[in-house]
């Protein structure tokens, strides 16, 4: 069940005697005991942008993942907490088998290694969408979001500043100078209006390609849930479209916004949900090309600067589109990653995470 693509070459297995080591033999020896064998043998699946890790184990009954999740970097119990809440509503959550929350270990359901990155196509996507809006309606309407963190103010500028602070300073090595800060905030005040003025509720927060197993039964499967919080209506949905791995034109793009649309409980103008998830879209594609500046440089792991052009690729769709954003629109031509966006979907070893 591959949250990730395989783990940049830090996260190859240690050396013995390291404390990284003993964890996992740790992790082995716990697996053994909850399932009441002598030994069981862990097999690398994934890793991913966080200190989470995630390894496939063989009982007599069939395969279950092991998930490695630190305490004190990973809250464990707000994954439960959320496999739980998508079970609830009906949906393919892995369903845990066994948790410890002091060590930091889990036993998942197995939900296989077919991710909608590897089937979702022009030609296979009318198959696949239908199920995929299905599930996103679900989670809105009947994912229960009480107590989850809300997508808020704060929240939303701190992801938009990942943007000035990582690409454009960072990468770009390039400080705003204060007609531009002057241009930014105008914009951020644009996204922060647009978020607020949107019914709140559930969020996957990284619904898209690669946290969705296709499955014989029961499909999808949802993973990478963890981050979940309570807020705008379109944010999943955006997620979906604009999707790292797969370009859609225009012309598509608003035929399914208007095919979501009319699925709503909620009424919502044509006009105005297009509105929505294009701001939308733009917060969430700011946030991501500074995320991958982020893991580059602070977190040391690679390949992410590549998946730079595309996100930025529909940054330049959507501004121009908005008169109001015209100064951002200038900001982000001065800018550009200096390479075309890619075309096809990039190698298999390429992270699959923002």
């Amino acid at each position: 069940m591959p949250l990730m693509q395989e783990s940049p070459p830090e996260s190859a297995p240690p050396s013995p005697g390291t404390p990284e080591s003993d964890r996992l033999i740790a992790a082995r020896l716990w697996a053994a005991d909850c399932l009441g064998l002598e030994k069981v043998e862990l097999i690398p699946v994934s890793g991913d942008a966080s200190f989470r890790r995630y390894f496939r184990l063989q009982t007599d009954s069939g395969s279950l993942i092991l998930m490695d999740a630190p305490p004190g970097r990973e809250n464990s119990r707000l994954f439960v907490d959320i496999a739980t809440r998508l079970r609830t509503a009906g949906l393919h959550a892995p369903a845990i088998v066994d948790f410890d929350f002091e060590q930091g270990f889990g036993l998942l359901e197995d939900l296989g290694d077919e991710l909608y990155r590897g089937i979702l196509t022009p030609q296979s996507v009318a198959g696949l969408f239908p199920g995929l809006f299905g599930v996103l309606h679900c989670m809105a309407q009947r994912v229960d979001a009480t107590g989850l963190p809300d997508y808020d103010r704060q929240r939303l500028q701190a992801e938009l500043d990942l943007f000035t602070d990582w690409y454009l300073q960072q990468h770009r090595q390039r400080k705003l100078s204060r007609s531009e800060m002057t241009a930014w905030q105008a914009a951020c005040e644009i996204l922060h209006a647009n978020a607020a003025a949107q019914p709140q509720v559930f969020v996957h927060r990284d619904f898209h390609s690669c946290n969705l197993l296709h499955l014989p039964v029961q499909s999808p499967g949802i993973i990478d849930f963890q981050d979940a919080v309570r807020g705008p209506l379109s944010y999943d949905f955006i997620s979906l479209l604009w999707d790292r791995y797969i370009s859609w034109p225009r012309a598509q793009l608003e035929d399914w916004m208007e095919t979501y649309r009319q699925q709503l409980e909620q009424p919502v103008a044509a006009a105005e949900w297009v509105r929505w998830c294009d701001l939308m879209g733009l917060q969430r594609n700011l946030k991501i090309v500074g995320i991958f500046c982020r893991l580059h440089y602070r977190d040391r792991k690679a390949g992410y600067l590549d998946l730079i052009p595309r996100f930025y690729a529909y940054l330049l769709d959507v501004v121009p589109l908005y008169p109001e954003l015209r100064a951002l629109h200038d900001l982000l031509l001065q800018h550009t990653p200096g390479q075309a966006p890619l075309k096809q979907a990039p190698p298999e070893h390429t992270p699959c995470a923002p």
